[in-house]
């Protein structure tokens, strides 16, 4: 079997989880882990993996035919996205919903420019859940969708806290509100809105010298992550940060409840839950599956940026159509 070789950018929690994915997938083979750190410095951490400077990516560096960027939504994919994407076929996962439209406009024209193919949003919200809302959506046109997130870790929710001035490491929590689900569930939430909806709940711990409240106020208002939040802001020793949460645990829901038959006289829902004890990990399972997609696709001549909406379940899975694995599934 011929491997795709998949490169990775970054080394943190996710490029961790998706180097695991990828050497539980058998269809491929870790072309190199690529860091803009001191590469001797992640060589210790990566256990035997290759590990190449970033800088590698600019010159040539080892094959590589997937590229996986697993930096944050907050500073790093913005500008990586649209750089790698004329070069390589990537993958990331950027989560900003909100500024979905602006990351994919650039990352397709670089995609494009290039002759390379692109899949942008590509973990499991966005990502795996959008495929689910419109799945709800289509075979339930009439009714009302909602998704909960947590409770657990927020990745780029504790990401965009770690980057302001002063924060030595974070940890943000998004945690759903009970009597907004219960709402859901019942067809009763049509006033509902993602900040109605959940709190987020943040454990920070400041650099010497940082002023708290300063901070705080920097958490609370940052848009697309807090400001539309109920957001408590918890300030802990470094020592407590890594005692009391290591974890990375995460899940969701998504829900649609509507009525079916032309007098809408029966009711219906669909209810997709996801439960996980690493969300890294998973999301990097994610990427792996992109990876895939993203190279059948550039192989196939569709250059350019996909979300998981544009793309057939069937491109993301390890074997073809004429085999047993696929019927498997039908």
């Amino acid at each position: 079997m011929e491997q795709l070789r998949v490169g990775i950018l970054g080394f943190g929690n996710l490029g961790r989880g998706a180097a695991a994915a990828v050497s539980q997938s058998p269809d491929m083979a870790l072309a190199g882990i690529f860091t803009r750190r001191p590469p001797e410095q992640v060589a210790a951490e990566a256990g035997g993996m290759p590990v190449c400077p970033a800088a590698l990516l600019e010159e040539g560096g080892p094959p590589v035919d997937v590229l996986l960027l697993c930096g944050g939504s907050a500073g790093d994919l913005p500008r990586q996205s649209p750089r790698y994407a004329g070069r390589f076929h990537i993958v990331d996962s950027f989560d900003t919903h909100a500024r979905a439209p602006e990351h994919f406009a650039a990352v397709d024209a670089a995609a494009r420019r290039g002759g390379r193919a692109a899949v942008i949003c590509a973990g499991w919200d966005p990502g795996l859940f959008s495929v689910l809302r419109a799945l709800a959506l289509a075979a339930l046109p009439r009714g009302e969708s909602h998704t909960f997130w947590g409770e657990g870790v927020s990745q780029g929710h504790s990401e965009a806290v770690r980057r302001l001035p002063g924060v030595l490491d974070a940890r943000a929590y998004t945690v759903p509100i009970p009597a907004a689900l219960e709402a859901a569930r019942a067809g009763e939430g049509a006033e509902l809105t993602p900040g109605s909806m959940h709190r987020r709940v943040c454990y920070v711990a400041l650099e010497e010298g940082a002023e708290p409240e300063t901070v705080r106020r920097a958490i609370v208002t940052m848009p697309h992550y807090f400001a539309d939040y109920d957001t408590t802001v918890h300030f802990v020793a470094r020592e407590e940060l890594a005692r009391d949460h290591t974890g990375l645990p995460h899940g969701g829901l998504v829900l649609r409840t509507g009525r079916t038959g032309r007098g809408e006289a029966h009711r219906a829902g669909l209810e997709f839950r996801l439960r996980l004890d690493s969300n890294p990990e998973f999301t990097g399972g994610v990427l792996a599956a992109c990876a895939r997609a993203a190279w059948r696709l550039g192989q196939a001549g569709e250059y350019g940026c996909k979300t998981l909406l544009d793309i057939p379940p069937a491109l993301l899975l390890p074997f073809d159509r004429g085999e047993e694995g696929y019927w498997k599934l039908i």
